[in-house]
């Protein structure tokens, strides 16, 4: 997989942080951003899953089975 460099600011408290951990857990830094950035996107990505289901729960009656939903499609 080829990869890329993406430059950003971090506050030098966090450096020191990530390169202790990374040391003392035998891992490299990029490897180590690469998966707290991914995690984070997931995280984001339930975040806005749980507040559309929030959202649209008021509909939840009016909703159709999907299986109807399906069959309708099909036509």
């Amino acid at each position: 997989m080829n990869k890329i460099s993406y430059a950003v600011k971090i506050d030098p408290n966090i450096i020191v942080k990530i390169k202790l951990y990374c040391v003392v857990h035998g891992i490299k830094q990029g490897f180590f951003v690469e998966k707290a950035l991914k995690e984070q996107l997931v995280r984001e990505d339930l975040r806005e899953d749980l507040l559309d289901l929030k959202a649209l729960r008021s509909q939840e009656d009016s909703a159709i089975d999907f299986e109807e939903y399906l069959k309708k499609r099909r036509n």
